[in-house]
């Protein structure tokens, strides 16, 4: 019984992805304004992303999609570290985010139509291969590439959240939450709800601050007593509850992605939700061909041991379940944000995983 309740959610298990700041002079230093560009993609959205082609013979390029709320800027610390490798990089502004397209229509956001949407940055770039790793909902799309366009992607890498699997949309989200408070004590998809109630973007545009806090703590229990339970995340902000930070997020970073929020507002990214609390994600689930449900190129998982979300365990359940070829695991000792908490490792693990593919 256990086993088949962790089945049902463990590739669900996240949604609440870095605050990185839109692009600013602040940051400069680290992501070079003058490599963003925009395109207008087939359906007629504009993207904004960050490209640098390779620099050393050989080498391939890496598309990397961040999660929510955030920008290209949360892949910061893996720009600088893999351009001076050699490689190649596409890294967009996800849809509702920093210079990219914010559509305030949640079927806009469907997995099929922005992993069409990443196949079209590709080719604006005449990359015909490439690697692409994601985090938090960024994985989410990895993994529908690799549903839709496996011939485009060399091998496809997961950070926080794993592989999600179609069939655990077919119940629904009152359903979700209640079998994760079941077997976790906790209802790990509550915050989704109040996400995608009218007047979430509001509450959270008026305590950006207290949202912060709750985002990035230093206490990763946080996630399960205020967080992620239902009606916590909401209760939490009205009473413009604070916290430490943690301490890979700088005064400046903190800053910049504090004022990236208020400038942008929240409407078009909660959009990211408002398709897996409703009916939109599990009916275009239904267009995935059948062959491809499982991954049949190498994989990659960074797994985030105190992340209480995208619970360690269940993602990495889920990655061996869809898995059919070589699958590198690495767990990290890091909260959800392990890609800036964890970012040397990190990178020093994927450098290794590209090198042996």
């Amino acid at each position: 019984m256990l086993y088949q309740a962790l089945t049902a959610v463990f590739c669900i298990l996240s949604a609440f992805s870095p605050l990185a700041a839109a692009q600013t002079a602040s940051n400069a230093s680290l992501l070079d304004p003058s490599l963003y560009k925009n395109v207008n993609v087939s359906r007629g959205l504009v993207y904004h992303y960050y490209y640098s082609p390779p620099s050393q013979v050989g080498r391939p390029t890496l598309l990397l999609l961040h999660g929510f709320p955030s920008t290209s800027y949360d892949w910061r610390h893996q720009v600088a570290f893999f351009q001076d490798e050699g490689y190649g990089l596409v890294v967009p502004d996800m849809l509702g985010y920093g210079g990219t397209a914010k559509p305030v229509d949640p079927h806009l956001y469907k997995s099929s139509l922005i992993s069409r949407d990443m196949v079209d940055l590709l080719d604006a770039e005449n990359v015909n291969e490439a690697i692409v790793i994601g985090h938090d909902w960024g994985s989410k799309i990895v993994g529908r590439l690799a549903n839709y366009f496996p011939e485009r992607f060399s091998a496809f890498a997961f950070f926080s959240l794993g592989y999600f699997p179609p069939a655990v949309l077919e119940r629904s989200y009152a359903e979700l939450n209640n079998i994760t408070e079941q077997v976790f004590g906790y209802g790990i998809f509550g915050y989704w709800g109040f996400f995608s109630t009218e007047g979430a973007d509001n509450i959270i545009e008026s305590h950006l601050d207290s949202f912060f806090d709750v985002t990035f703590p230093a206490d990763n229990i946080f996630w399960i007593t205020d967080f992620a339970p239902l009606g916590a995340l909401q209760a939490w902000l009205e009473a413009n509850r604070s916290t430490a930070a943690g301490s890979y997020i700088t005064p400046e970073e903190r800053a910049l992605q504090i004022d990236a929020m208020r400038d942008e507002g929240m409407t078009a990214a909660l959009c990211w939700y408002e398709i897996m609390t409703s009916t939109i994600e599990r009916d275009d689930d239904q267009g995935i061909p059948q062959e491809n449900l499982t991954i049949k190129k190498p994989v990659f998982l960074g797994a985030a041991l105190e992340d209480y979300v995208a619970v360690a365990a269940t993602q990495i359940a889920a990655i061996l379940q869809v898995s059919e070829n070589t699958t590198t695991i690495q767990q990290y000792d890091s909260g959800h944000w392990v890609i800036l908490e964890a970012k040397d490792q990190v990178n020093s693990d994927l450098l290794s995983w590209i090198e042996n593919l």
